[in-house]
């Protein structure tokens, strides 16, 4: 019997997921992260009951430096920087498949598994191991996780990947009696529940609240901001500024502690540049390659053409113009339904 590690949050997708594995075979072990000073991100008494129901071992993963290390820090670091990062594909790539990953092998466990929305399998086309996106577009994960080392994707398990609808998974938690069915999804980042980055900033780092100008691309002053760790690229509301057209953040000058706003049009892009590349589907992107991207979890793919520059930079050209592109965010690329491998927008 093969044995796989789940990471389980206490939600309804790893709850079920548990069930499912258990269903096809395996011997489930759950484990949940402890990621915080005070305790994990999810009720410890929730996930016991759940997995002593279902009939399986539990582990406590202890992993606040590790947190603190690669997702606090870094998301203060990209706040100070003048960039807006994701927090989540972080822990994906350093808790959730990297401490994880470790506990697994240790326990003598041939997998590891998570409610994600994404579906791993082998492709003979590519002979290798692809991660693809999921059966529900809707639910679709596979763009915050881009940035899992591709040899661990053969002992990757997605439970959830096949099933295009949440009210199934929801049916599946309701028929085995798990009190978790009904319950809602978390969407805020879990270490600020409250959803109030800036506060979270402000208590826990040096950014302050630090008035400087707003000005235009030709130096004009058109008003005051509060700090820039409170503003984000194609943001229009709460700039708190009057003038003859909308306005836009497009910018920052840290140096010189300025907003940069602009028209519409100029919140637009042709190309950019990612760093901190991770490739999946390929090991060196050697020719022009035509893909899909997507440069935020919520936005729609775009044509593009990349272009390997060097082993940690890819240029990305867009086939039109894409508005709001953000410095720290992550763009994704895709060939059909296969994720090519991502990047840090520069």
């Amino acid at each position: 019997m093969k044995k796989v590690l789940l990471g389980m949050s206490g939600g309804v997708d790893s709850s079920v997921s548990a069930i499912l594995l258990k269903e096809a075979g395996y011997e489930v072990i759950g484990t949940t992260l402890n990621l915080y000073p005070n305790g994990a991100c999810c009720s410890y008494i929730d996930v016991k009951s759940i997995c002593k129901k279902i009939g399986i071992e539990h582990y406590i993963l202890e992993g606040k430096d590790e947190f603190k290390k690669y997702v606090i820090d870094d998301f203060i670091d990209c706040y100070s920087n003048c960039k807006t990062p994701n927090p989540c594909i972080e822990c994906n790539k350093y808790l959730k498949f990297g401490l994880m990953y470790e506990k697994a092998k240790e326990l003598g466990c041939d997998y590891i598994a998570t409610g994600h929305y994404a579906k791993v399998e082998y492709s003979e086309k590519y002979n290798r191991w692809v991660l693809k996106k999921s059966k529900s577009i809707k639910k679709d994960q596979s763009y915050v996780l881009w940035n899992i080392p591709k040899e661990m994707l053969e002992h990757i398990l997605f439970p959830l990947s096949d099933y295009e609808d949440k009210e199934e998974i929801r049916e599946i938690a309701r028929e085995h009696n798990l009190s978790v069915a009904s319950k809602p999804d978390s969407e805020d980042i879990c270490f600020i529940p409250d959803g109030n980055y800036k506060k979270f900033l402000e208590e826990n780092s040096n950014l302050k609240p630090k008035e400087g100008n707003i000005i235009r691309n030709n130096g004009e002053i058109v008003g005051k901001h509060t700090g820039l760790y409170n503003y984000t690229i194609g943001q229009r509301k709460g700039l708190g500024i009057s003038y003859k057209e909308p306005l836009f953040v497009i910018g920052f000058n840290k140096e010189k502690n300025e907003l940069i706003v602009g028209t519409e049009d100029e919140i637009y892009k042709k190309e950019l540049v990612i760093n901190n590349i991770n490739l999946l589907l390929v090991d060196e992107i050697k020719e022009p390659l035509e893909v899909n991207v997507k440069t935020r979890y919520s936005t729609k793919e775009a044509k593009a053409k990349v272009v390997q520059i060097n082993k940690d930079e890819i240029k990305v050209e867009f086939e039109e113009s894409q508005a709001r592109i953000t410095p720290g965010q992550s763009l994704v690329m895709y060939i059909d339904d296969i994720v090519v491998g991502g990047g840090k927008i520069k």
